[in-house]
């Protein structure tokens, strides 16, 4: 297949790139670097197969020649970057998927939309099944994302259901591993971040909301079985292994062997408005329709992770 990733130069979107590549397909990354970093792709530069254009999907887009898929993953995804860039996440969640879902019906092409365990809100039922339809505030600062999000969600069965276009969603749970932002404010990075340094773990509040972590791989695995699937609805891809904060942050004390404390703090910012209070993904969906189901255990993620923000913290 020949490909267009968008958010290419990403966390997620560079591993996408990796792995259609070792696949042996053709791939275009496209991205505006707003979160994303070319160094996340710059081992794949001088690939025969690999492409990469910098370009904002909210604007006009364009791409010459065929292509069999176009893969939706361009947007920021952290509290930190959301509320930075509240417009431009509207935007890519709006304009960007109109265009390239519209890019993606000329085309003839299959399209996969990167949706968010976010489009559950703070949710009331857990674990949160692709049937629910969530608790989300639109009008708290999280809504900027958490609403372009199920907008996206809209506009991508839309044009499936009247224009017929062959579209996939993939609903994305809490996803670690290298080539992280170190300072994206997400749990994970700043816990090994601060970890690593030797600084106290900060847990907000008393660390009793849950989460749920799934090493990037296994995301991968999920969106690429999806992909080649024909399922239309939307799947949860995440790992069920529900957690506290609290006992999140002593895992990682133990893995990167910090002696760092713990300490509570009750933060005054915006960044927790709204903050879900438990996360967990129903993957029966993904078990019974794709034959998948997350297989890298937590130390196991957090290993491979590690090294790699040592050699960014110069450690």
């Amino acid at each position: 297949m020949r490909l267009l990733i968008t958010g290419g130069a990403g966390f997620l979107g560079s591993h996408l790139c990796d792995r259609f590549l070792e696949e042996g397909h053709d791939v275009i990354a496209m991205d505006n670097l707003i979160t994303g970093s070319t160094n996340n792709i710059a081992h794949l530069a001088g690939h025969e197969r690999f492409a990469f254009i910098k370009h904002n999907v909210s604007n006009y887009l364009y791409v010459d020649g065929p292509l069999d898929a176009v893969l939706h993953f361009a947007s920021p995804a952290s509290p930190n970057d959301y509320l930075e860039h509240p417009i431009p996440t509207l935007k890519v969640g709006s304009l960007g998927t109109l265009n390239t879902i519209g890019l993606a019906k000329e085309k003839g092409a299959r399209y996969l939309l990167a949706s968010t365990s976010e489009v559950y809100g703070d949710p009331q039922v857990n674990p949160q099944p692709e049937t629910y339809w969530g608790h989300v505030n639109p009008i708290g600062p999280r809504g900027v994302y958490d609403e372009a999000k199920r907008f996206a969600e809209a506009m991508t069965m839309a044009y499936h259901r009247y224009h017929g276009v062959d579209t996939r969603i993939v609903r994305i749970f809490n996803t670690y591993g290298p080539r992280m932002r170190i300072n994206d404010g997400r749990v994970v990075p700043n816990f090994l971040a601060q970890a690593l340094r030797e600084e106290p773990l900060t847990v907000y509040n008393d660390g009793q909301q849950t989460r749920s972590f799934q090493y990037v791989s296994d995301l991968v695995d999920g969106v690429y079985s999806l992909l080649l699937s024909d399922e239309v609805m939307p799947v949860n891809i995440g790992n069920p292994n529900e957690m506290t904060i609290l006992e999140f942050a002593q895992i990682v004390k133990e893995a990167t062997g910090s002696s760092s404390e713990i300490t509570f703090v009750q933060p005054q910012d915006q960044r927790i408005k709204d903050d879900p209070q438990v996360r967990r993904p129903d993957i029966e969906k993904a078990r019974s329709v794709l034959g998948w189901e997350p297989s890298v255990r937590l130390p196991e993620g957090l290993e491979k992770t590690i090294p790699n923000f040592k050699m960014r913290l110069a450690l």
